[in-house]
């Protein structure tokens, strides 16, 4: 009896003992199938911990999403904020930061750093490294997906001399607004900044970055200018895709998943983000949804940002869809890393910067790919009106020759006649990449003008005038001040033959030319401006009559130009001196007399 009723006690704590597990395991178990359910619907494949270890080529990205597709918003749940937000911070959603102007302490410091870093480096450094900035992203993007499965990125940042908050800034919101398995590194360069000026890009910044797996440091011995640093970069990427960027930029959520996407659709096509403006002197972030430019040039072969055409405006579908865009501006784009190379990379032989994004432009289009930018892409970069170091001297002409002389064919001249002081410079060896031009069956450039920038005037290449426009009054000579816009007043300067804001053609439609720009006269009435409008080609405002070192006479108002001072006036027309011009070339004239090769 004593056995049985133990017995019975012992199966009956037994039964409690199954039952205890039992609901243990189901209690567990439901946890887990809750785990697994959230996680299926990432469907992680790695943790981040150990993304740094793996080695790709062409790979897909570490993880994947249920879907094939996600958006933005989607993509945005593996975002990895590093600096907790504060709303009501200074620079928050991309307001104006404005300093104390009478604090005698915070007037010298925002002095410092314009002239240290060409904007105001005080305001940029009250700002968080990652502040709330706007979206203007186009309505069209928003419903927008992209494959959850593409290439990795290598983003290439190129620095000298920069502040600490602009260039952390840059790297901080490329980590916190890119899907890290997207991100398979950030390798900054530093082009040898000078560290007693600029000590805290030096043991401070590789300090700094250690708490960064995915971000390498590498220093230049010696400067080698925003292009070799480049190369040097670019040959250290291990990403399938390289993205080049700015020392001073701000990405925007969702900036890198559609330049990806474009990539992976196409290799050969070279894509930029739609980028936007932060103020230099308040660093506040444009609000905007943009104008939809794209980039052109001009035949001094300078960057310009134009509207779009009516033919590309009739091409798009949608405001999210590319822009075809003749050149880029250069400082930001993303390429196939494999392609970069087969396209030739940049010219080892060009020195500093400037010319280098329209050659490779040119040399994209001519070459097989095409350039497109993407207003479902947004990164703010800070436009300085001036650099503030220095670069080589005569750089940006000789690399200007370079791409004259090898993309350019018989147009070349046109960018020699406007800047002539260029003709006995030289330019080196042209032997590779003219070689390489062969090697890739490139088309010619009159193919590019008609095909890629039909809307391009090309001027005349014996106009009646060309050159300077020197008044024989006051030996000075016309000047757009740099007022190269419409309604911009243009004036007299001190002659310096640079060309420039001093090149003029007198067209065969009898325009006073400047750069798509034609010197425009409303009213005969003395105290109307000559203004710079785009030419029309209709005569009227902008008909002038001239013959060689005498009168610029308006055809419809009959008036002279004349000076007074430094400005440009309209007078009645008589003998005085100051209302005599002297072009220094009239093509037209003396075509009968010199070689064609002597006239351009």
């Amino acid at each position: 009896m004593k056995w049985s009723l133990v017995a019975m006690i012992y199966s009956t704590r037994r039964r409690y003992v199954v039952v205890t597990i039992f609901f243990t395991t189901a209690f567990w178990l439901t946890i887990e199938l809750i785990l697994l359910s959230y996680t299926n619907r990432l469907n992680v494949e790695i943790s981040r911990a150990d993304i740094n270890q793996f080695s790709d080529s062409r790979r897909a990205a570490t993880f994947a999403f249920e879907a094939k597709e996600a958006s933005i918003e989607e993509f945005k749940a593996v975002y990895v904020t590093l600096i907790p937000p504060n709303p009501s911070g200074p620079g928050e959603r991309g307001e104006a930061v404005y300093n104390d102007q009478d604090d005698p302490a915070q007037v010298s410091k925002e002095k410092d750093g314009y002239k240290k870093y060409s904007f105001n480096e005080l305001a940029s450094s009250k700002i968080s490294l990652e502040r709330s900035i706007p979206d203007n992203r186009p309505d069209e993007c928003l419903s927008l997906k992209y494959p959850t499965r593409l290439p990795t990125a290598s983003v290439v940042i190129i620095f000298h001399n920069e502040a600490w908050s602009t260039l952390l800034r840059t790297v901080h919101t490329v980590l916190a607004r890119s899907p890290l398995e997207y991100l398979k590194e950030i390798i900054l360069v530093d082009d040898h900044s000078n560290y007693e000026g600029y000590a805290h890009l030096n043991e401070k910044l590789s300090s700094y970055i250690q708490q960064f797996p995915k971000v390498q440091l590498i220093r230049a011995k010696t400067r080698q200018g925003l292009i070799r640093a480049r190369l040097i970069g670019a040959k250290q990427a291990k990403g399938d895709v390289l993205v080049f960027l700015d020392s001073h930029c701000e990405a925007n959520y969702g900036w890198l998943e559609p330049l990806l996407a474009r990539i992976a659709h196409d290799r050969t096509i070279v894509v930029t983000p739609d980028i936007e403006v932060i103020d230099l002197r308040t660093f506040s972030y444009a609000k905007g949804k943009g104008g939809y430019n794209r980039g052109v040039f001009n035949w001094e072969l300078t960057f310009k940002w134009r509207a779009l055409p009516d033919y590309e405006k009739e091409r798009r579908n949608s405001d999210a869809d590319p822009i075809r865009s003749p050149t880029m501006a250069g400082g930001l784009f993303a390429m196939d890393r494999t392609y970069f190379y087969e396209i030739g990379s940049y010219d080892t032989e060009m020195s500093y910067w400037g010319g280098e994004n329209v050659e490779m432009s040119f040399r994209i289009w001519m070459c097989g790919g095409s350039l497109e930018i993407l207003p479902c892409s947004k990164v703010g970069h800070v436009f300085r009106e001036s650099q503030p170091y220095k670069i080589g001297e005569g750089a940006i002409d000789k690399n200007n020759m370079r791409l004259a002389e090898v993309w350019m064919d018989e147009y070349k001249q046109i960018f020699y006649a406007m800047r002539p002081q260029l003709k006995d410079r030289t330019y080196g060896d042209l032997s590779e990449r003219k070689a390489l031009r062969e090697k890739l069956k490139c088309k010619n450039f009159k193919w590019y003008l008609q095909n890629v920038i039909p809307e391009l005037d090309i001027p005349d290449m014996y106009p009646h005038g060309r050159g300077e426009v020197r008044n024989l009054g006051t030996d000075q000579c016309l000047d757009t001040l740099a007022k190269n816009e419409a309604g911009g007043e243009p004036g007299m300067y001190v002659c310096h033959g640079m060309g420039n804001n001093q090149f003029f053609m007198y067209t065969k439609k009898n325009e006073f030319w400047h750069d798509d720009f034609c010197l425009d006269l409303v009213s005969g009435d003395p105290n109307t401006k000559v203004k710079l409008y785009n030419c029309h080609r209709l005569g009227g405002n902008q008909k002038w009559e001239h013959d060689r070192d005498g009168r610029i006479r308006h055809v419809l108002h009959e008036v002279c130009l004349d000076v007074e001072g430094d400005s440009l006036v309209v007078r009645k027309c008589d003998n005085r001196q100051t209302q005599r011009w002297r072009f220094s070339a009239y093509p037209e004239e003396d075509r009968s007399k010199i070689s064609h090769s002597d006239v351009l």
